[in-house]
């Protein structure tokens, strides 16, 4: 055997050592006894260590050094590599399987604090979390920025200088837009009433069904923050459900099937590989959030799901799917991110942006982060936080590490824009589908152009070549444009 292939295989272990270890995630989040979170954590840092060893195993180095990649594949495979070791290699042992332990214990302070709307319980583990997370971002640094290292973790490529000019470029026009909004006479009518947890979840299986999800390599389960996981033959999603709020539910399944869609689209030659999962957290969002958005919250979609809900609850407060559709769109001022509408969503991102970054540079100490993300929302929202549970404590991430993370979502948000214009000029009857329950037009273009791809080509490259045109953020900004200009009859 080759060098290549010697790297080969032995990466071929530690990938599907890894989906073992996302696979005990997943079981903490959603069927796993309260009482194991202890013993979770043992398990979790056990296996951690064991990754950590393999992912600085000098022998990866010495096989880089002999390998000699010939495809484009291969080539980007080593490059993948490469950049895993180094940035492995700098993160000591103690400090990977100390943060795994650290932070799966943190996910069951964070959800018992948010229940009891406790942050000053959540508070000082927090505070542990993040002195840990620093000395990684340091090691990983090396003199550099600290955020930036930690950012590059989930879009490569990309800093925080960079996410903060882009967001600035983008406040301006998504404040207007807000506040025309909020100023127009014929706001749509809110959806009330009570809809029964069953008959949300047989709804929300509808749905993932007419956006292809393949319910051989996967499942749905109930969580308290909806996410997807895993890859290549068994990738997994979550709702979560609020009996006066079917929205809820339902939208956050498409959300998820898209992300769970994009791992099981790549080209099955890749498993097992580094090229065999989505190339950045970004491009994962694009797919969540064009699926959630751009497709399932359009007249189109909107117009079927309005029919099985009618049928199914035994008709609603709404006249017609005209008004249907603009409840599903509706702007209000509301406390959670994942609830938010599009118009606002991307506010959020850019609060939490600011507000990690200050933690991560000892701007903001933890101590003070109630105080200052209350401000900070009063100045953004026009509303006060009235629960910890609508504020601080209603995000997963920080409690488990993901500093960084929280400008992907955004990012996914500029380039799912970029792929829904390139989508709709090469599916001319993609609405007409999906009026009919039936999204794989635009499934199947997403597959061909951006999933089925992994990791094999950088993320802004991946999203520049399926739309043929330069990265930016104003197909977005004039999708929802005229988007919500028509429905406010702005």
């Amino acid at each position: 055997m080759s060098a290549f292939d010697d790297l080969l295989a032995f990466q071929r272990q530690t990938e599907a050592l890894s989906s073992v270890a996302e696979r005990l995630g997943w079981d903490q989040e959603t069927v796993m006894p309260r009482g194991a979170t202890e013993q979770r954590s043992e398990e979790m840092a056990a296996m951690e260590s064991v990754l950590h060893e393999r992912r600085t195993d000098p022998r990866i180095g010495e096989w880089l050094d002999a390998a000699k990649p010939e495809t484009p594949a291969e080539v980007r495979t080593v490059e993948l590599i490469t950049r895993d070791f180094t940035r492995s290699s700098r993160i000591p042992a103690r400090l990977a399987a100390e943060l795994a332990r650290v932070t799966s214990l943190a996910q069951g302070d964070w959800a018992e604090a948010r229940a009891n709307e406790a942050p000053d319980e959540f508070l000082p583990t927090l505070d542990n979390v993040l002195m840990l997370k620093r000395e990684e971002a340091a090691a990983l640094a090396d003199g550099g920025d600290l955020y930036d290292a930690l950012l590059d973790d989930y879009e490569p490529g990309i800093t925080g200088a960079e996410v903060a000019r882009l967001f600035d470029a983008m406040r301006p026009r998504l404040v207007a837009l807000r506040e025309n909004i909020l100023g127009a006479e014929n706001p749509p009518q809110a959806l009330k009433g009570h809809f029964p947890h069953d008959t949300q979840i047989r709804l929300a299986r509808a749905c993932a069904t007419a956006f292809g999800y393949d319910w051989s390599r996967g499942r749905m389960d109930i969580a308290v923050h909806p996410f997807s996981s895993g890859r290549w033959q068994d990738s997994r999603i979550t709702t979560r459900v609020v009996e006066t709020d079917p929205f809820n539910c339902l939208y956050s399944t498409i959300h998820e099937v898209g992300h769970s869609s994009y791992e099981l689209g790549i080209d099955e030659d890749y498993a097992f590989t580094p090229l065999g999962r989505g190339v950045s957290l970004g491009v994962h969002e694009s797919q969540s959030r064009i699926y959630e958005n751009q497709m399932g919250r359009g007249r189109a979609f909107t117009g079927w799901l309005f029919d099985r809900m009618h049928d199914a609850f035994d008709g609603l407060n709404v006249a017609d799917a005209d008004a249907f559709y603009r409840s599903v769109n509706r702007v209000t001022p509301g406390y959670i991110r994942t609830e938010s509408d599009e118009v606002q969503y991307n506010l959020h991102i850019m609060m939490r942006f600011d507000l990690e970054r200050d933690l991560i540079a000892g701007r903001l100490d933890v101590t003070d982060l109630v105080e200052a993300w209350n401000g900070r929302f009063l100045k953004d929202f026009g509303v006060s936080v009235d629960r910890p549970a609508n504020g601080v404590l209603q995000d997963v991430h920080w409690s488990v590490g993901l500093f960084g993370y929280f400008p992907t979502y955004a990012l996914g948000n500029v380039y799912a824009g970029c792929l829904n214009a390139a989508m709709r000029n090469a599916v001319p009857g993609l609405d007409e589908a999906l009026a009919s329950g039936e999204a794989e037009p635009g499934v199947e273009w997403l597959r061909e152009n951006v999933q089925r791809h992994g990791g094999l080509l950088p993320p802004r490259r991946l999203i520049a070549e399926a739309t043929d045109a330069e990265v930016g953020p104003e197909p977005l900004l004039d999708y929802l444009d005229e988007k919500f200009g028509r429905i406010y009859e702005l």
